[in-house]
């Protein structure tokens, strides 16, 4: 298919494409059926240009895509409610990975993807991973939110990264954030949200219906790539080195299986669970009214590796499974 491509780090792109009418945008397009606007956030009123073209020239097929998915969202957003499709394009993913190098390849990679993490420079550029790591986080953390959504205490949001990647795998209080980094809770909770938007961390919800001293209200934060994470904390030591290995297991493991169940645009719920008495369940998943549950561990050593007790007796239908770097490939590949 004849196609035209355009890119909003053009000026004269942005200059052509701001305030045109569909004539003109008729004359632009020519016979071409398909047109691809890359970095179209840059374009201004871009969301009411995009909602033209569907609107008036409905026989041209239009993607726009931009390295901003906070910036694009907020542009396109409103303008084209009910009239777009929406696709969200994560790090690589294990499964993707194992498709492309092999299965062994990749479980001898483990090691530096969970400190590395799977961003598609990252992966191809070995030999510069720290250094594309740094330019990578500081423009990904920061470009979207100190830009677009003005910022008026930057210091206070990068404490608040730094806290919440010192804090993976460990339940988030805002309060206690609050207190850390020095700001209210609404600061707080508001700059959290904008890193969910930023597609820089995630969360996961409690899980709770039958244990009386079951958590019933609390998150765990995580970030989308291990990376990125370990750039945040200036940590890029080898795996043996590290006292945090176990968070950058969780993190990874949950990360990783999220980025996959959104590839296969399934509808799944996820959770922890966690009692007063500190037991746990890493990663719970609920999909059409059916549990399954996962416990992460780095040491398969069976002293340390259980699943309690406690949630097989409320949960006793709920098939449960300890993940290790032993067996994590079953964990991470699609479910058929």
């Amino acid at each position: 298919m004849d196609a035209l491509f355009l890119t909003g780090d053009e000026p004269d792109v942005r200059e052509l494409m701001h305030n045109i009418s569909s004539a003109r945008l008729k004359s632009v397009f020519g016979k071409r059926r398909l047109v691809v606007i890359d970095e179209a956030q840059r374009i201004p009123d871009i969301g009411l240009t995009m909602k033209l073209i569907t609107d008036q020239i409905p026989e041209v097929q239009l993607i726009a895509t931009g390295s901003s998915a906070f910036e694009l969202a907020n542009r396109a957003n409103e303008p084209l409610t009910g009239w777009k499709y929406e696709f969200h394009l994560y790090p690589l993913t294990f499964a993707e990975l194992v498709n492309h190098s092999g299965l062994l390849e990749e479980r001898r990679m483990l090691e530096h993807r969970l400190i590395f993490g799977l961003y598609p420079e990252i992966v191809t550029n070995p030999d510069d991973d720290e250094e594309l790591l740094r330019l990578l986080s500081g423009s990904y953390l920061y470009k979207d939110l100190l830009i677009l959504e003005d910022i008026k205490k930057p210091a206070v949001l990068d404490k608040l990264i730094r806290a919440l990647a010192l804090q993976i795998g460990s339940k988030v209080s805002f309060n206690e954030l609050a207190r850390l980094v020095g700001a209210d809770i609404k600061t707080v909770e508001k700059y959290v949200d904008l890193l969910e938007r930023a597609y820089v961390v995630f969360r996961l919800t409690a899980f709770s219906r039958n244990v009386r001293n079951e958590i019933r209200k609390g998150r765990k934060i995580y970030f989308f790539d291990n990376g990125v994470r370990n750039a945040v904390i200036s940590n890029f030591n080898p795996v043996e080195s590290r006292t945090d290995f176990g968070a950058l297991w969780e993190n990874y493991l949950i990360s990783e299986r999220l980025k996959s169940i959104a590839n296969q645009g399934r509808s799944v719920r996820q959770f922890f669970w966690r009692t007063t008495s500190k037991q746990e369940i890493d990663y719970i998943k609920e999909e059409n009214a059916g549990l399954r549950a996962w416990e992460f561990k780095w040491s398969s050593n069976k002293k340390h590796a259980k699943i309690p007790v406690t949630f097989t007796s409320a949960y006793p239908e709920t098939s449960t499974k300890l993940i290790t770097p032993q067996n994590f490939d079953e964990f991470l590949m699609p479910e058929s």
